[in-house]
């Protein structure tokens, strides 16, 4: 038996536990290999299983318990997670997952974040190495992009929340320091403006700042997907006229319904043009500037003044990773820092160092998220990820032209990245759009494939978003393969 315990329970304060460790070591140490080898075992046998099934009710029902008093052996809770949660994850680590942009993670992180965990470090400042660790990925960052030595970083949970901390960081600009106390005038209004594609996190930013997505100019997208510039300029001249307050672009570089990426070098002229802060939502494809064969699309991307993207995406990062990355980190200071008693600096010792993350964003209580991703960019480097970007494009591709190879199959949007938006219209042409749903449900229910439903232009699609790198041509040729047949199906033709 595993003894996880530290010492006993008793009236006697020197006898009482004051340790979680285990009592003994050698036995956790089996224990933690076992379960390290359980890991290493389902990553390295993922094609033989489903991307995803649901879970019994019988697994459900055992984490629907009562809080635990009494302590239980570490090997009965590993077990009860090897056999109840493991087989019924998310998907998204398997190359047949498609549905949504998410990465597949990479052993070397799922290392690193054990000894991250190990570790415990928090990065909300103070004197030491995993602070440095920080720095380092921002100094990558900087040069991957293009951008200063003014520049300064951050990683968050995520673009959504990297995205809602550039919209304060471009309100501060705007209406200056005081703004923190003061709150937002009544007049003049700040607008905003974005594609109507932008992702849902960009208005729901807007409303938690007190902005209001309202304020957010949705502005109409091209036959492309892009931005109509002439449409934004429009708006521009008339909030100005109606005596709106203008402060900021956001452009996408790919966005999530089918991986467009704006035309940044017009967005950038069009900010200068009206002393607009830019900002660049590239969660979905800015990594993508890493490939030889990507980067042009992204071109002007190092001209923006903040930048919100994954690495836990097209980085292969385990979750979550998200970095903002703003052109002059004195922004970040001017909205964030703030004196606090007990974060008292010091000239020396662990109160020391001349970086504090917490006065550069919303966070004083921080993980390490820097150490997976150091450890992926270094294990693999930069080459490696932007040619799997490369192949996961290449496999767009040739879905996109076997969609149009097949008779039964429609394109319903251009391909410009890693995802294909198509529907299954029946060989006829007449198939009844609401049975791509009915497709999708299947191609999950199956496990082989999982693709998601998504509108393009109202039309119901079955939306291919090719992230991981795992994903092969015979996920492609089951793509196609599952949709035809489930298609030919008339059980799932809707009345």
């Amino acid at each position: 038996m595993l003894n996880l315990q530290g010492g006993g329970l008793s009236g006697d304060v020197s006898r009482q536990r004051t340790s979680l460790d285990p009592a003994d070591w050698q036995a956790l140490r089996q224990q933690g290999h076992r379960m390290l080898d359980d890991m290493l075992d389902h990553l390295q046998t993922l094609s033989e299983k489903p991307v995803w099934q649901a879970a019994p009710a019988s697994a459900r029902a055992l984490f629907d318990v009562p809080l635990p008093v009494e302590p239980t052996e570490i090997a009965d809770v590993h077990a009860l997670f090897r056999d109840h949660v493991l087989p019924y994850g998310s998907g998204n680590i398997h190359s047949g997952f498609m549905g949504w942009v998410q990465g597949g993670g990479t052993v070397a992180g799922m290392l690193a974040d054990m000894l991250a965990a190990g570790l415990n470090a928090n990065l909300g400042g103070r004197d030491h190495m995993p602070i440095e660790v920080e720095r380092q990925i921002i100094r990558w960052v900087r040069q991957i992009f293009s951008f200063p030595d003014t520049a300064g970083g951050l990683f968050l949970t995520g673009a959504s929340q990297a995205n809602f901390v550039a919209l304060l960081i471009a309100r501060t600009r705007k209406l200056g320091a005081a703004i923190r106390a003061e709150g937002l005038p009544a007049e003049p209004r700040l607008v905003a403006y974005a594609s109507s594609e932008v992702h849902g996190c960009v208005p729901r930013a807007f409303e938690m700042s007190g902005i209001g997505s309202d304020q957010l100019r949705r502005i109409p997208a091209n036959a492309a997907g892009q931005i109509d510039i002439g449409a934004l300029q429009a708006a521009i001249l008339r909030d100005r006229q109606e005596g709106y307050l203008p402060f900021l672009i956001v452009g996408t570089a790919g966005t999530v319904n089918t991986g467009a990426v704006d035309d940044l070098i017009a967005l950038r002229g069009i900010a200068d043009a009206h002393d607009l802060h830019f900002h660049v939502d590239g969660a979905l494809g800015a990594l993508g500037i890493l490939s030889d064969d990507l980067a042009h699309l992204f071109t002007g991307i190092e001209s923006c003044d903040s930048l919100a993207f994954d690495f836990h995406k097209w980085g292969q990062v385990p979750y979550d990773a998200g970095f903002l990355l703003v052109r002059d980190s004195a922004w970040q200071r001017q909205t964030f820092a703030s004196d606090a008693a007990y974060l008292s600096r010091a000239a020396s010792g662990l109160a020391g160092g001349d970086w504090w993350p917490c006065d550069h964003g919303p966070d004083l209580s921080r993980g390490f998220r820097a150490l997976k991703t150091w450890f992926t960019l270094k294990t693999y480097g930069v080459k490696a990820l932007g040619e799997s970007m490369a192949a996961n494009c290449a496999l767009a591709r040739e879905l996109a032209r076997r969609v149009d190879a097949e008779p039964a199959l429609r394109l319903l949007a251009p391909v410009a990245l890693n995802i294909v938006c198509f529907a299954y219209a029946g060989p006829k042409g007449n198939a009844p759009a609401a049975i791509n749903a009915r497709i999708i449900e299947h191609l999950h229910a199956e496990g082989r494939v999982a693709p998601s439903l998504t509108f393009v232009n109202g039309q119901p699609a079955i939306r291919a978003a090719i992230v991981n790198h795992r994903t092969r041509q015979a996920d492609i040729d089951a793509l196609i393969q599952g949709v035809l047949k489930l298609g030919s199906r008339q059980d799932l033709h809707p009345c």
